[in-house]
């Protein structure tokens, strides 16, 4: 009987995580340039005493679903899409990341960075500065040209190009705080991608989010029941049990 309860039991453990990835994609599907996440179940042998043949479950994310999302023109200047191939670079502690989150803004200390804070490098490895109240123009090979307060049309100046970068497939891996890296053994310095410049992008547009909102909602009603079903096993294998109990008390 404990077989029954043990079988169910782990199966509503990894329903509940799966529930948890399928409601963050679900959460994710207006957020620009996001990748769902994807999961798998794989089976693991018990540690510790007991029957050797006796595995249990894990739930594993293999990656993301990198097919690109839908494009949207906003005719916003510092909004970005690559139709393509192709990620942009931002900043984090570890090192480099890779994005398709175009929606760009300047933050007050003069940075181009993400919607999400992130700050985007340009092809030399550098930041990208933005001089105060200077209106930024993005070219569709990254270069920014940019026109300061009370200058006139002609005195516009480039100020760098975005770097874009086209990692070989299979190189990148999707990180926890759902940007890309470039997969390496554990305790290794991750390489920097040198800049593609044969890469282009479109100005005024944003690419969504590839997640599909019907096909995540399915899912959930899917686990829902799952997870109601499994827990019905517990239930019955908790009846049997008092039942039997009660029977071997009965015959003394």
């Amino acid at each position: 009987m404990d077989r029954i309860i043990y079988t169910a039991g782990g199966a509503a453990g990894r329903t509940l995580e799966h529930q948890s990835l399928v409601s963050h994609n679900l959460a994710n599907v207006s957020t620009p340039g996001f990748r769902a996440q994807l999961a798998q179940y794989r089976a693991v042998p018990i540690q510790g005493p007991g029957n050797p043949t006796r595995v249990g479950t894990v739930t594993v994310t293999p990656g993301a679903d990198l097919s690109p999302g839908p494009l949207q023109t906003t005719g916003r200047a510092l909004d970005v899409a690559l139709p393509g191939r192709g990620w942009l670079v931002v900043v984090t502690p570890q090192g480099e990341a890779y994005t398709r989150e175009g929606s760009l803004h300047v933050d007050v200390d003069g940075l181009l960075k993400t919607a999400t804070g992130r700050v985007v490098l340009a092809d030399n490895n550098q930041p990208i500065a933005v001089p105060a109240e200077a209106e930024l123009t993005i070219g569709a090979d990254g270069t920014i040209t940019v026109l300061n307060a009370g200058d006139l049309p002609q005195g516009m100046a480039e100020l760098g190009r975005l770097k874009m970068v086209d990692p070989l497939p299979g190189q990148l891996q999707r990180g926890d705080d759902g940007l890309m890296r470039v997969a390496v053994p554990p305790g290794q310095p991750a390489p920097v991608l040198p800049a593609d410049p044969t890469l282009r992008l479109l100005a005024g547009v944003l690419e969504g989010s590839n997640v599909n909102p019907m096909q995540a909602m399915v899912e959930m009603i899917n686990n829902a029941r799952r997870f109601e079903m499994q827990m019905k096993a517990v239930q019955l294998a908790d009846q049997n049990a008092e039942r039997a109990n009660q029977l071997l008390s009965a015959n003394g």
